[in-house]
């Protein structure tokens, strides 16, 4: 296809795809709380603007149990006070590994993450980082 139509992942990279929900499959088991699971993948999309994502987990975690006003209030998750210090402490990791700033102290979020997450924990956070942040561009590059 030439131009500017959509490209049609699954028919020309399903394998690639599949290889994706592979990994996807083995940070689930990794153990990471459902809710905290939705809430890093939200967060991620809706910095990175894909709004196929942030449609997506939005409904997943409602259909999961999340409340609408913590959702409604996820954007603006450090001036409020619906997020508990484990969700609040990966959260801000999420961030970091998103938007790259140069001036994060990464050092200081994992201090911040190992008050509330195993270092086996964090390595999930940082690979679902990773992951959703993969997903987005893919999403992306079809908007």
């Amino acid at each position: 296809m030439t131009g500017t139509g959509k490209v049609n992942y699954m028919e020309h990279g399903a394998e690639l795809l599949a290889a994706l929900e592979g990994v996807e499959n083995a940070i689930t088991a990794r153990g990471i709380d459902l809710a905290l699971r939705h809430l890093v993948k939200l967060r991620a999309s809706q910095i990175n603007g894909c709004g196929f994502c942030v449609k997506m987990h939005t409904r997943e975690a409602r259909e999961d149990g999340e409340t609408n006003d913590r959702l409604d209030r996820l954007v603006v998750w450090r001036h409020v006070n619906d997020f508990t210090p484990d969700e609040r402490a990966a959260l801000a990791w999420i961030e970091a590994l998103t938007e790259l700033p140069k001036e994060a102290d990464f050092g200081a979020l994992r201090q911040g993450l190992r008050a509330h997450f195993s270092d086996a924990e964090i390595t999930s956070l940082t690979a679902m980082a990773g992951m959703i942040n993969l997903w987005n561009r893919v999403q992306i590059s079809n908007h």
